[in-house]
């Protein structure tokens, strides 16, 4: 399981995952991961994560669409693109 970083580095990936979350599916994700930063930015609000960051963390409420999107984002190269395997539900019993 991994667990998102506090602070400031906690808040700006929660606000990631909270933009990638509002997506309509995993089919929206792939344009969105392929999208320039600037037009990802203003259809999110939220800044587009780069191929290279460490602590990209998918989830959905039960699991598997977590799943089939970091496989998404790692089959786009988004290396350090993980998925939280408890899902939305383990999260909110643990830290919400």
């Amino acid at each position: 399981m991994l667990q998102a970083p506090r602070g400031r580095a906690g808040a700006a990936l929660w606000r990631r995952a909270v933009a990638v979350r509002t997506m309509a599916g995993v089919s929206e994700l792939e344009s969105a991961l392929q999208m320039e930063p600037a037009a990802f930015q203003a259809l999110y609000s939220a800044e587009k994560p780069k191929l290279e960051d460490e602590h990209l963390v998918f989830f959905c409420q039960m699991g598997k669409r977590g799943l089939q999107a970091m496989q998404l984002a790692r089959s786009l190269g988004y290396t350090g693109a993980r998925n939280y395997a408890g899902a939305y539900r383990e999260w909110l019993e643990k830290e919400g």
